[in-house]
């Protein structure tokens, strides 16, 4: 295990890892863990960031790890470094093989924004519209649109730049999403009650009640990060006495990756056990997503212990409420707790102090009333253009089955008209004329094994006129001789 010193003496992870220095918090953890084995250690997947450019930043990471004096520079590097883009200088000296990858990794990423854009453009306006690329690639914030062909310094340093402003705003923009998800389920059970009768609605609402009810009876959760919930971690997950809690063993173990750091990742596993005294996949009355939700106000609350908008959840919207704000523990907010961090906010005041336990999610609500009204505005605006556009639609799918009867129409009237011609041109060529089909096409009838095949009407006449001009030849006449003749 590395010191507890400074960052630089840490043993570095991975290329991946540091450059993605403020980006690790992401991906959801499983349930349930067990004790890490030190002698099999996988190799550590890359999370998925969420981000529409994820592809893109993993290709260039892969691709700056095959280079040795990149490498070397990124380990004498610390985050500052990182996002000030001091180190994206260093691109200029690594080698040509390492830029030709990356070069060829950025023409593929602006030809796949060129069809996304085009893609756009085309749902959005009329065909044969002329689009200024240059102009909309600027939107794009990870890539130097100026120079579309070749990776350059500059480039790297807007790809690290915007991937961590990005996921700075992911909690904020996962908090957002899970308020719109709260406000759409409570307006669904309103209008729900509203279309029972009085008797079915009173059965609604107790059933609801003794839901609610039973999700609110589950053990004491601990503060994250507290005294208390880490023994808690230490006793029942990693299986050791909790008279003898030993912080700097408790760091080792959970760091997964041995890297020397907790990321945000490996500090969400040590909320499984709390989070496993409130939900439960398997009652109806847990919400899994509330649950996630729960995870990432726990992981706020160690690492930042900020709040959200004016307050609390009910002084105003946007608020994320926090019950106690322990000291920080990320104290240098790189997202990432060293083992020194760790080692410091065990020996605060607060951490041994357990208070009445951690307030959960359904203890503050994440909207008001005001919000769940202009919510419930906006989703009848929403339904209101959309029964326009389908009735749109409708009166659109009438006219063509309208227009479809009238080419119909036509068309039985043609083949009408053009057999009516056939019988016409057949009465014209008289009794023997062979008939025809509808489509104009002869119908010839096959010969008979003994019938002679008529001659036609003039051929007949001259065969006749020949016969009587040629007179029938008798047999000669031989002359008889008698016998006194001879």
């Amino acid at each position: 295990m590395p010191p507890s010193g400074s960052r630089g003496a840490l043993l570095l992870p991975p290329l991946l890892l540091l450059l993605l220095l403020l980006l690790r918090s992401v991906l959801a953890v499983p349930l349930e863990r067990g004790v890490p084995n030190r002698e099999e250690s996988p190799a550590t997947e890359s999370p998925d960031t969420g981000l529409y450019y994820h592809r893109y930043l993993q290709e260039v990471i892969n691709v700056l790890e095959t280079d040795g004096h990149f490498r070397e520079k990124l380990q004498a590097a610390n985050a500052e470094d990182i996002k000030s883009g001091k180190l994206s200088r260093e691109l200029d000296f690594v080698s040509h093989h390492v830029r030709t990858k990356l070069d060829e990794l950025k023409r593929q990423e602006v030809s796949r924004l060129r069809m996304l854009l085009k893609a756009k453009m085309d749902a959005e306006q009329e065909p044969n519209v002329q689009v200024d690329h240059l102009n909309l690639l600027k939107q794009f914030e990870h890539l130097d649109p100026q120079n579309q062909h070749t990776f350059e310094a500059r480039d790297l340093e807007l790809l690290i730049q915007t991937a961590t402003r990005d996921l700075a705003q992911y909690d904020a923009a996962h908090h957002e999403e899970f308020k719109r998800y709260e406000m759409l389920k409570e307006h669904e059970r309103r209008r729900y009650l509203e279309s029972l009768g009085e008797e079915q609605r009173k059965e609604a609402e107790r059933k609801l009640e003794e839901q609610q009810r039973r999700h609110r009876e589950h053990p004491k959760v601990n503060v994250p990060g507290s005294q208390a919930q880490l023994k808690e971690v230490w006793e029942e997950l990693d299986g050791l006495d909790p008279n003898r809690f030993n912080p700097k063993t408790f760091f080792i173990l959970h760091d997964i990756n041995s890297d020397g750091v907790l990321d945000e990742q490996e500090l969400e596993a040590l909320f499984t056990k709390e989070l496993e005294k409130v939900y439960d996949p398997k009652n109806e009355e847990d919400d899994m997503r509330e649950m996630e939700e729960e995870r990432l106000r726990m992981r706020e609350h160690v690492m930042k212990n900020v709040r959200r908008g004016p307050g609390w959840a009910g002084e105003g919207p946007g608020s994320v409420a926090y019950p106690r704000l322990a000291p920080q523990v990320d104290t240098n907010q790189d997202r990432l707790v060293t083992l020194e961090e760790f080692l410091a906010s065990t020996q605060r005041k607060e951490f041994g102090d357990a208070g009445e336990g951690w307030e959960t999610v359904e203890m503050h609500p994440a909207y008001t009333e005001e919000e769940l009204r202009r919510f419930e505005e906006e989703l009848a605006a929403r339904e209101a253009e959309l029964n326009a556009k389908a009735q749109r639609l409708s009166q659109e799918t009438e006219a063509l089955g309208r227009s479809q009867g009238r080419l119909e129409a036509q068309k039985r009237e043609l083949q009408q008209a053009v057999l009516h011609m056939e019988q016409r041109k057949q009465q014209q060529q008289g009794p023997n004329a062979p008939a025809s089909n509808p489509e104009g096409q002869l119908k010839f009838h096959p010969d008979t094994d003994d019938a002679p095949v008529p001659a036609p009407a003039g051929d007949q006449k001259d065969v006749d006129a020949s016969e009587k001009k040629v007179p029938e030849q008798q047999p000669p006449v031989v002359p008889q001789l008698d016998s006194q003749q001879l």
